[in-house]
């Protein structure tokens, strides 16, 4: 899984960068292009999609954005797509505020949510988030990988994190996950 690329800006378009990484370019869709300058050098922390007819990259500036990128789109009917265009409107912080704080109003105002969608956000998402900050400090970046992937395949937070305190969580992401799911069958 990729966690983070280092390299040079190359293009800025509207809603993507091109990163040169040891003289190989991805295309990173990113909800705030106008961040990036050409040229600088710079760590994207990536979010690999990968669907039946379609693969791409997404990327942000700080782990806070891609964390609630990634609880975003594990909300029914929020996928990749509409969650970085949410993002492109409003920061992590506002966000996990509005989640917390109930406010379906700001939510709605985001493009591609609705009442519907909003409400959801708030329903699935308000103890996720408020408690996030506290339970991943400390977290290796394949433990974090490891819980976003079983949160993915549909666990609660709470079993991750009970499944994570009999494991071993000094290992790859693969390892952590099957013996995590070893531990919560």
């Amino acid at each position: 899984m990729f966690y983070a690329l280092k390299g040079y800006v190359e293009l800025i378009k509207c809603d993507y960068i091109v990163l040169d990484v040891h003289d190989v370019s991805y295309q990173i869709n990113v909800a705030h292009p106008e961040e990036y300058t050409i040229d600088e050098l710079v760590k994207v922390y990536i979010h690999y999609v990968v669907r039946e007819d379609e693969q791409y990259l997404v990327g942000f500036k700080s782990l806070e954005e891609k964390e609630i990128f990634q609880h975003l789109i594990t909300v029914k009917g929020i996928g990749p797509r509409t969650a970085i265009n949410a993002l492109s409107k409003t920061t992590a912080s506002q966000l996990k505020e509005a989640i917390r704080s109930s406010n379906v109003t700001y939510l709605k105002k985001l493009p591609g949510i609705g009442s519907k969608a909003a409400a959801q956000i708030i329903l699935d998402l308000k103890g996720e988030v408020s408690l996030e900050e506290t339970h991943d400090l400390g977290m290796t970046p394949q433990a974090l990988d490891a819980k976003q992937a079983l949160k993915n395949l549909g666990f609660k937070t709470a079993q991750i994190e009970e499944a994570f305190q009999k494991i071993n969580l000094a290992q790859d992401s693969a390892n952590i996950i099957h013996d995590a799911l070893q531990i919560m069958r």
